[in-house]
């Protein structure tokens, strides 16, 4: 018993750690503009914890997490989802309890193991895991993307895999995990329809997204709000692969005049195509706008020390079309 309680302890220390030192490095930002400080953002890197269901070894980006805590009882949510086990208020807080292993088809879980509670798309959802190995600190370049053999893009709940000692950790995509169950909590597409008759615009706008179904509905949206000059690319690799061919035959202002990027992807992250684009003299002018499940307070903090012109999540997609017709009068760009 002392064991495992030195054992969850220690996951614990580790994981407030990290968010303990991250706050006190952007507060100190804040209040004195350390330009080497400035530097950790941007580095195209993120924290996993692993966690374990049965034999296999999953991630998730200790970004999203809030804490991790012990298992406790909930209350059961008559004719909810079957992968939902049932709700609980630790201070004061309701959170819905999801059973991961039965989301992944692995059965359920029984009573026992531990709660990580995480925060992303404005909600708080705690994931019923069995235990947690540790936190591995790692590149986005690294991160092996799945191919079409082991499923479709848009079915998968994969974004990729990290291998680690000799196997294997995959990286859920949480977002489509509980878009599955309610999908409600995805993009509010129904919100551009509020927006009333719009004119059409040319303004060229560039996306960098990895998620097959959601780089499609951002597009879908934005061209039903009036935008057809729309490139979109599968990361922030390729978004800025396109940036550079427009600078080396002198078309940017043709074909990039706003980027949208997410946080997450493999190979380059938003934060890192923000920072590559603020940091150059012909692009730093171009605005750009952070649309992520992860724009939490602390995202906030980074994403304006990259210099990102405007951030919100990703249910919000009416508001992603307001703040691009915001950009376009503020900078003059029709």
């Amino acid at each position: 018993m002392r064991q495992n309680l030195f054992y969850f302890h220690s996951i614990y220390v580790i994981v407030t750690s990290i968010k303990r030192h991250r706050k006190k490095v952007a507060e100190r930002v804040i209040s004195t503009m350390d330009t080497k400080i400035l530097l950790d953002s941007g580095t195209n890197e993120l924290e996993v914890l692993e966690f374990t269901l049965g034999e296999f070894s999953y991630g998730i980006n200790v970004a999203k997490i809030k804490e991790i805590i012990s298992y406790q009882p909930v209350t059961p949510v008559p004719n909810s989802h079957p992968s939902i086990e049932g709700i609980f208020m630790p201070r004061e807080t309701m959170i819905t309890a999801i059973d991961l292993k039965n989301c992944l088809g692995r059965g359920q879980s029984e009573p026992g193991g531990l709660f990580i509670i995480t925060n992303f798309n404005n909600l708080n959802i705690a994931f019923h895991v069995e235990a947690v190995k540790g936190i591995h600190r790692v590149s986005w370049r690294n991160i092996i993307k799945p191919d079409s053999t082991i499923s479709t893009a848009e079915a998968s709940v994969s974004t990729g895999f990290i291998k680690n000692e000799g196997k294997l950790i995959i990286i859920l995509d949480f977002e489509k995990i509980i878009s599955d169950i309610n999908p409600e909590t995805g993009l509010k597409i129904s919100d551009i329809d509020e927006l009333g008759e719009r004119s059409r615009s040319n303004v060229p706008i560039l996306i960098a997204e990895d998620s097959v179904l959601l780089n499609k509905l951002i597009v879908d949206s934005l061209t039903a709000a009036g935008y057809d000059h729309i490139i979109h690319t599968e990361n922030g690799q390729k978004a800025y692969d396109v940036i550079a061919e427009c600078k080396a035959d002198g078309t940017l202002d043709e074909h990039v005049k706003i980027v949208i990027t997410d946080i997450e992807m493999p190979e380059m992250d938003g934060h890192r195509l923000t920072k590559l684009i603020k940091e150059d003299d012909r692009t730093k002018n171009i605005p750009g706008v952070i649309f992520s499940s992860l724009v939490n307070e602390e995202m906030k903090r980074k994403g304006e020390q990259l210099g990102a012109d405007a951030q919100l999540s990703k249910p919000e997609i009416g508001n992603l079309v307001k703040i691009v017709d915001s950009l376009v009068e503020k900078y003059h760009l029709q």
